[in-house]
């Protein structure tokens, strides 16, 4: 997202990833308590996407690179 400020909910998410609702809440959680994001009501921001991106695994980049290289 270019945005740091999009709505997204755990049931949407956990639909995407093939995982359950209650894996998305804990993640979330975990994420809000790590400082990167602010997550309320199906809304979320990015605090730190410096911070999220190193958490990221390399597919992250490997999309990322194919995504500038084909849309900008």
């Amino acid at each position: 997202m270019q945005a740091d400020e999009f709505p997204l909910t755990h049931e949407f998410l956990g639909n995407i990833l093939d995982v359950r609702s209650t894996t998305m809440s804990l993640t979330a959680s975990a994420l809000q308590h790590a400082g990167l994001i602010r997550y309320s009501r199906g809304q979320v921001t990015v605090l730190d996407r410096s911070g999220l991106e190193t958490l990221a695994c390399e597919c992250y980049w490997t999309v990322k690179r194919t995504y500038d290289r084909l849309l900008t």
